[in-house]
């Protein structure tokens, strides 16, 4: 019986095939990149968040803005007209999960660090229609209401650390101390002003 006879008749043998063949491309695609340099190494610039910041990045997965919003710039004319470098690999060492994707519901926050002011941005959460009249993105007053979760963002941290991230135990220590009597939307700000930074102004 032929290959291609054995697996458009056997549902088992179409089932394997299918795993080797998946199998050989993960091997060709993705494991080179565990080794390469410029994916593994944060580019000049690129430091790990703060604990606000981590904080604040916690808070954005949590209210879903990466459905809307992705942080990947694609080397196409058309987004680095309007957003600025592509995005390269050494930006999100330190993302875990990345933030990278082509949806774009609303615009890629890439490059947004600093863009805008922090009451731009505080403007923005608590009623986007303030600030963009056209807007459909929803509002998030109760961040302004919400404290820190500081013990939540310590465990985070330490999770951080266990698989790469530099933080120090002095950093760790500090973090209450840095996130006391923070809201939600400031640790949520900071996060997005410290977004692309590093390849914010290379063109």
């Amino acid at each position: 019986m032929k290959l291609q006879q054995l697996v458009e008749e056997k549902v088992g043998m179409l089932i394997v095939c299918t795993f080797v063949v998946i199998s050989i491309g993960l091997l060709i695609e993705i494991v080179p990149l565990f080794f390469t340099k410029s994916v593994t190494e944060p580019i000049k610039g690129v430091k790990p968040y703060s604990a606000l910041q981590v904080a604040g990045r916690d808070i954005y997965v949590r209210e879903g803005c990466y459905n809307c919003h992705s942080q990947m710039i694609r080397p196409f004319r058309a987004e680095t007209e309007r957003y600025g470098h592509y995005s390269v690999g050494g930006e999100s060492v330190y993302d875990h999960p990345f933030q990278w994707g082509s949806k774009r519901t609303g615009p890629d926050l890439a490059r947004v660090g600093g863009r805008y002011s922090d009451e731009w941005h505080r403007l923005h959460l608590l009623n986007p229609r303030d600030v963009v009249p056209e807007s459909n993105m929803p509002a998030f007053p109760w961040l302004a209401r919400n404290k820190v979760d500081a013990e939540a963002t310590v465990q985070h941290m330490k999770a951080l650390r266990a698989i790469g991230t530099p933080y120090s135990n002095e950093e760790i220590a500090k973090a209450p101390e840095e996130l006391a009597d923070k809201s939600e939307l400031d640790a949520v700000i900071a996060y997005l002003q410290g977004l692309g930074l590093a390849l914010k102004n290379v063109r």
